[in-house]
């Protein structure tokens, strides 16, 4: 049901008018979400909130105010759970009024509120509480004193006695002292399926015949870790003169670049209304979903399959940041401001990282003909944050470049998660250490990219490169050129990435052009790794039919905005991506949305255990004919005695060719800082 215009909550007050549409709620305004909510009638002392956050007011309405129209209406959506009933809502209310703009119930039947932690908490008891489940410990030798339990998100795979119900499944890990990580033990081939509003154990899969294994996973003892490793020299980031970019609130600026930054519960960080040199790029970038799939059929496990972004809430498990820990250097950091399960704000400290790092060369050149040798330095402005889910931490980094490049890269590290290990080279999972096992599986994230190149009027191009037969045209069969596809309507823009072909997407304007004629564009470079390995009629193909495809484009619609549409927790499929390219939209000079799936496909090795070294996935945006020539012309070059510009070099130092040598000299070497290069 819907309902518009309800009576304002009684003793609401109109928090603090926000200063710009787009800004992430405040403190008080949650406190005047929780106010309103508090008055409805169906809000007991069992109701939790699953979520708050900003309405985003739609595209339009940002633009127009930013010409001098009306500042849009501020706005909250937020998502209510019985603890005791499963009754969900789903709500927007106005911070103007107090008034419930719009509220509707959720059945359960196209997916579920996000799982809340209070609901985790329960599971453990609930499990103990279940003859079954201990006499299952038992025939383990084991009682609930000796493990800790693990819930996780069930998925949908039809299940009768699962529908409408909110439904955890749960392993079990030995724990041998308080300090010791359980990771090391797991309870394998032992499932508790739990009904965590009823409290119900509605189903045990038990699979005899795994040991637990013995190996440690304390990778904080130092008896594991061993001596400290010698001979590291301290190395210092300074900057003397504090950092280049300014800050004040939400609002970026950096050398050419002028941004909003943005946190939300579930997405974490956002990035919004990014412009170089005045000119709009992009009008939004986040993490809109992502996907973990396991790979390991066995019966206990098939289910394994997390949405941290949709089920879980990762942002609201953002990592307080600590300087010299995870952020060194010249850093200015920003608290993310949440609400908790009761409504309440918290607070998370030192949520949002940013600073400068050294790049390395920007653009260099020793010329053969005049003896000028120049050389500039690059730099770029790091906007991070990391969230803990379970056992992996991940970090999101943005980086954006002095020559208007973008990058969005994810970083993971945490604890695997284990099994016990079959045995015989089993196909699915890797022995990382004596009898423990680590399944394979992917971690593919979607970046939402509402770009605005140069407008709204955009087209996105598909663009490989082509080999050219033998042909009176090319008699040597040197030749390769390009070709330019236009991605034409919604329904044909699920796209693979091909390195062979070397392809990428060009998101170009429709409207405005270089000097040449060139459409003004940027293009995404994708990293060539698999998406989904599912098989195509799974269960979580259905669910995650986003990660199908590196990317799909869609039309602007204020309403589509996660890839996996808006509840994935328990959903049977199809939505998100599916349902927004099913009217096909043209998509040819239109206001585009693209949703780009990038990420790993993780065979652990030994290396990962005990705890996992850093990995990486990224992509690029990157311009091309958005400027009339190179962009950094004007960068300064170093302040050093050694390299001032202008420096010309001797023909004895190329080699001893001169200007009319025949040969080039390949031999200048980058020797500064190159920043992540994996």
């Amino acid at each position: 049901m819907t309902i518009t215009s309800a009576d304002p909550a009684a003793g609401f007050a109109t928090p603090p008018i926000a200063g710009h549409p787009l800004a992430s709620l405040t403190a008080a305004e949650i406190e005047a979400v929780r106010t309103i909510v508090l008055a409805l009638p169906t809000t007991s002392d069992a109701t939790r909130f699953a979520y708050v956050g900003l309405e985003e007011p739609p595209k339009p309405e940002v633009l127009a105010w930013e010409q001098g129209g009306a500042l849009p209406e501020r706005r909250a959506r937020v998502q209510l759970l019985d603890m005791r009933t499963t009754h969900s809502l789903d709500l927007v209310v106005s911070l103007a009024t107090g008034e419930v703009v719009s509220s509707v119930e959720l059945d359960g039947t196209a997916g579920q509120l996000p799982i809340l932690d209070a609901e985790f908490e329960e599971v453990g008891i609930i499990a103990n509480d279940s003859a079954e489940w201990v006499a299952a410990l038992a025939a383990r030798g084991l009682t609930p004193a000796d493990v800790v339990l693990v819930p996780l998100s069930a998925g949908n795979y039809g299940y009768a006695e699962e529908e409408g119900r909110r439904i955890l499944r749960t392993f079990a890990f030995r724990q041998d002292h308080p300090a010791d990580h359980p990771w090391a033990h797991p309870v394998d081939g032992l499932t508790a399926y739990i009904d965590v509003a009823t409290r119900a154990v509605l189903k045990i899969v038990d699979t005899p015949g795994f040991a637990v294994p013995e190996t440690s996973g304390n990778y904080d003892d130092p008896a594991l870790q061993g001596p400290p490793l010698e001979g590291l020299k301290p190395i210092v980031i300074t900057q003397p003169e504090g950092s280049s970019f300014t800050v004040d609130g939400e609002h970026v600026t950096w050398g050419e670049w002028d941004l909003r930054i943005g946190f939300d519960t579930r997405e974490g960080l956002i990035l919004r209304q990014l412009s170089f040199a005045g000119r709009p790029v992009m009008y939004r970038g986040s993490i809109s979903e992502m996907v973990v799939p396991y790979a390991d059929p066995a019966p206990n496990r098939f289910w394994q399959n997390y949405f941290d972004t949709g089920e879980y809430l990762f942002g609201r498990y953002t990592n307080e940041l600590e300087l010299g820990c995870d952020c060194v250097g010249d850093i200015t950091y920003v608290d993310a401001v949440l609400a908790d399960e009761l409504g309440s704000p918290r607070v998370v400290r030192n949520g949002v990282c940013m600073h400068e790092e050294d790049f390395g060369s920007l653009w260099k050149h020793t010329d053969l003909f005049t003896g000028a040798s120049e050389v500039r330095r690059s730099r770029r402005l790091v906007i991070s944050f990391f969230t803990t889910v379970g056992n992996y931490d991940y970090g999101f980094f943005w980086y954006l470049y002095l020559d208007g490049t973008i990058e969005c890269e994810a970083k993971l590290t945490g604890i695997l998660f284990t099994s016990s290990y079959p045995g015989e080279d089993y196909a699915y999972a890797s022995q990382v250490a004596p009898g423990l096992g680590a399944p394979y599986h992917q971690h593919l994230f979607s970046a939402r990219l509402d770009m605005t190149v140069d407008g709204t009027a955009n087209v996105v191009n598909e663009i490989d490169a082509v080999r050219v037969p033998i042909s009176p045209e090319n008699p040597a069969g040197n030749a390769f050129t390009k070709q330019v596809t236009p991605i034409r309507s919604e329904k044909e823009s699920g796209r693979l990435a091909d390195g062979a072909r070397n392809r990428v997407w060009q998101i170009a304007s429709t409207d405005k052009s270089t000097s040449l004629g060139q459409p003004t564009s940027y293009v995404l470079f994708p990293t060539e790794t698999p998406v989904l390995l599912a098989d195509d009629a799974s269960s979580i193909a259905s669910r995650a039919a986003f990660a199908t495809k590196n990317l799909f484009v869609t039309k602007y619609d204020p309403a589509e905005r996660y890839a996996a549409g808006d509840f994935v927790n328990q959903h049977p499929g199809g939505g998100g991506i599916p349902q927004f390219i099913e009217g096909d939209e043209p998509l040819v000079g239109e206001d585009v949305v693209l949703w780009h799936t990038f990420g790993l496909t993780h065979f652990p090795r030994n290396e990962d255990w005990p705890v996992m070294p850093m990995d990486y996935a990224k992509f690029t945006l990157k311009p091309y004919n958005f400027f009339e020539r190179s962009p950094v012309l004007n960068v300064p070059a170093p302040e050093s005695a050694h390299c001032s510009a202008g420096t010309g070099a001797t023909h004895a130092s190329m080699g001893g060719y001169g200007p009319t040598g025949g040969a080039h000299d390949h031999g200048s070497q980058d020797h500064g800082a190159h920043g992540h290069h994996h």
